[in-house]
């Protein structure tokens, strides 16, 4: 079986190759036509593609049947062959990442990767380039599927879904987090439990949590103690959680706590992005300078990335340091690894995931990625029924739906209005001038 990876240059791609090099009982190694055999990098750039390949050859030193790494001329050649191709790339890099950030602060609004004005401008720039990902995996690899891991995750998987249909499916590590970290505050161990969650991507909610037919999160939601053992019951507090009767995505924080959140996010002395770009910079030119230590380089770069992850929302909450079990690199390329496991053996299995609709929010069209409980096997990812959320969730996934959609439409025709349209609607946008101003001081379109 042959991966590709697209943005095979990211930080990142070695917990990918990490997660592969680690076989589970189920998957051993007789199961030849599961495994994967090849990895195949692509990226924009080069040198931190060979840098990144430095360290997946590191990683494999003396692991038997590691799979084989190749740095692909073009796009083309990356795809050619594929049975699944992970697309996790950051059009722009971290310098785009800094404007999208910085201009909505200058405004006086959230600057952030993937919620409000800042996801947007990201989503105006990535667009584009997903969809070209998408024709090309069309002519040249159509049996492939891929998963999308390239945010703003919930817009791109859309916008690529017009054109690959079922066969892209996008995923995010936050909702399995969120589970995981539920379950172990209700002492229960993560992989025994059942869960419902339902919203879009970075806005969703887990609703249940059942072990053995009895549901959990009742007498999670009661016990302050047990909520203040894990991170989203330290960002939200009790008696907010209680008011939802839900546990939301940390990412809901900045919708639930806006003005503490931006206030947070001015007063820091670099944005994330500005942090990630130096911490980046330093780690690839260190790895560069001394391949033979780039494994040891990225592991410390890593560790210190998961540290200071969320880093405003806990500053506006006062929710602490991150949980140690959450420090060992994430979580999405399990999600990743499970999912295309799952349909190359034809095993079902429970994930959730970024897919279409198809009427488990009836609100919704059908055709709009929601992020939900699925079932996968060999046919692809298909959500199950769920319990809808309130009219207050619902009605915000349909304005941050709109805004999606309108965004995806101003990237696709250089609309201007459909552009100001996604940002004076978003929820975190409080004007029609700002948004104005924002597009005006991003230059777009260029």
């Amino acid at each position: 079986m042959r991966l590709t990876i697209i943005g095979g240059g990211g930080f990142r791609v070695p917990l990918v190759y990490r997660a592969l090099l680690t076989a589970s009982p189920e998957e051993s190694p007789d199961r030849v036509n599961q495994r994967c055999t090849e990895v195949t990098l692509f990226d924009r750039d080069p040198a931190r593609t060979r840098v990144i390949a430095s360290v997946l050859a590191a990683q494999a030193a003396g692991v038997p049947g590691a799979p084989a790494v190749r740095i692909a001329d073009d796009l083309d050649d990356a795809l050619r062959g594929a049975d699944f191709v992970f697309c996790a790339m950051r059009v722009g890099g971290t310098a785009g990442r800094v404007r999208d950030e910085r201009v909505p602060l200058a405004a006086g609004v959230l600057g952030q990767e993937t919620v409000g004005a800042g996801g947007i401008l990201y989503g105006l720039r990535t667009v584009p380039v997903a969809l070209e990902i998408a024709d090309r995996m069309r002519a040249v690899a159509p049996d492939a599927w891929l998963i999308n891991f390239t945010n703003p995750a919930g817009m791109v998987t859309e916008a690529m879904s017009r054109r690959l249909g079922h066969r892209v499916i996008g995923i995010c590590d936050s909702p399995v987090g969120l589970v995981r970290r539920a379950a172990r505050a209700a002492g229960a161990d993560p992989a025994a439990v059942n869960f419902g969650y339902v919203g879009l991507n970075h806005l969703g909610w887990l609703q249940s949590l059942t072990l053995r037919g009895r549901d959990l999160l009742p007498g999670l939601l009661a016990d302050d103690a047990a909520l203040a053992s894990f991170e989203e019951g330290r960002l939200f507090g009790g008696e907010w959680l209680r008011a939802l009767g839900s546990l939301p995505n940390e990412y809901l924080h900045y919708y639930y706590a806006a003005r503490e959140t931006l206030a947070a996010t001015r007063a820091a002395t670099e944005t994330r992005g500005e942090y990630l770009e130096r911490q980046q910079g330093a780690f690839f030119a260190e790895a560069a300078r001394t391949p033979g230590r780039a494994l040891e380089a990225w592991e410390r770069a890593r560790l210190e990335r998961e540290e200071t992850y969320g880093a405003e929302a806990r500053a506006a909450s006062g929710g602490g340091e991150r949980d140690s079990c959450d420090l060992e690199g994430g979580g999405y390329e399990r999600v990743a690894l499970d999912l295309m496991r799952a349909i190359a053996g034809d095993r079902r299995t429970r994930l959730i995931l970024n897919v279409r609709n198809g009427g488990a929010v009836p609100a919704l069209p059908d055709d709009a990625i929601i992020e939900t409980v699925c079932e996968v096997d060999g046919t692809g990812a298909h959500p199950v029924p769920c319990v809808l959320p309130g009219l207050a969730e619902q009605g915000l996934m349909l304005q941050v739906k709109a805004v999606e959609r309108a965004t995806i439409e101003a990237a696709t025709t250089r609309s201007r209005g459909a552009a100001l349209r996604a940002l004076a609607l978003h929820p975190l946008v409080d004007s029609t001038a700002v948004a104005s101003d924002i597009l005006t001081a991003a230059a777009w379109p260029a």
